[in-house]
């Protein structure tokens, strides 16, 4: 299927046809649009197994897959030798944070995120990309303004509203399975959305909110029930965060 954020930029035929697996819906919306508007066509899926159902359905037949190194369910190298057995297509990885090694060799590159349209063109040519980490900082604007001016010079006004429409609607969803888990005691959970809220934020230079993701991915597993356990209080922050990030929605992009 089509990204949902679709836009009229002109299709290069020359380019090659690219799909996209992350079940990060910001992510997947970022990056499509990326895609789309250096002229790809990009199809999307938002997991693995809907990804396999794509190819055996012939609705996609993609020269290039760009795919999440940590999605729920099918993943990794299991997903890797599963889309091989369905395509001749070159594979990439993209993540926010470093896939195990075997994962890494598995695939044709890899690609850390948050990244601009110049590393995700370089990454689809097979030149060489520079992996550097991004330094995160909670202090941070809500909303770094260069990469929003990066959006607004990519898109109309009415897609970069979307975009951070998607990650507000996101973080209600998140913040409410945060507290389940953390009230639950299940740290495997709370670094899994942390890594997801990182991963999506910093595509869209919520550079703030990625921050706060970060740290809730690299909480202890052997911290359960410890004082060490920050999880609650982070909780406390990405809340706020989101309020914020609600407030400067309405100010800076309203509707």
């Amino acid at each position: 299927m089509q990204t949902n954020l679709m836009l009229d930029n002109g299709v290069n035929r020359e380019l090659p046809i690219v799909l996209l697996i992350d079940d990060d819906l910001v992510s997947r919306e970022v990056t499509a649009t990326i895609l789309i508007m250096e002229g790809y066509t990009v199809h999307t899926a938002e997991n693995g197994q809907a990804s396999l159902n794509l190819l055996a359905g012939g609705e996609c037949v993609p020269e290039v897959i760009l795919m999440d190194a940590q999605m729920p369910g099918l993943s990794g190298a299991e997903l890797i030798a599963a889309l091989r057995a369905h395509t001749h297509a070159s594979l990439f990885l993209v993540s926010g944070s470093n896939p195990p090694p075997d994962v890494v060799a598995a695939a044709d590159g890899f690609l850390l995120k948050p990244f601009d349209s110049h590393a995700v063109t370089k990454l689809i040519q097979g030149r060489p990309v520079a992996n550097a980490p991004t330094h995160l900082d909670s202090e941070e604007p809500i909303i770094s303004l260069p990469v929003l001016a990066q959006l607004r010079q990519m898109m109309p006004e009415k897609a970069v509203r979307q975009i951070y429409t998607a990650i507000a609607s996101d973080l209600v969803l998140r913040i409410e399975a945060l507290g389940i888990a953390i009230s639950r005691g299940d740290l495997a959970e709370v670094r899994r959305i942390g890594h997801a809220i990182k991963g999506g934020s910093g595509m869209a230079g919520a550079m703030q909110l990625a921050a706060i993701g970060a740290r809730l991915e690299s909480v202890s597993l052997e911290s359960r029930g410890n004082r060490s356990d920050n999880s609650a209080a982070l909780l406390r922050e990405l809340r706020a965060a989101a309020l914020a990030l609600q407030s400067m929605l309405e100010a800076e992009l309203p509707a």
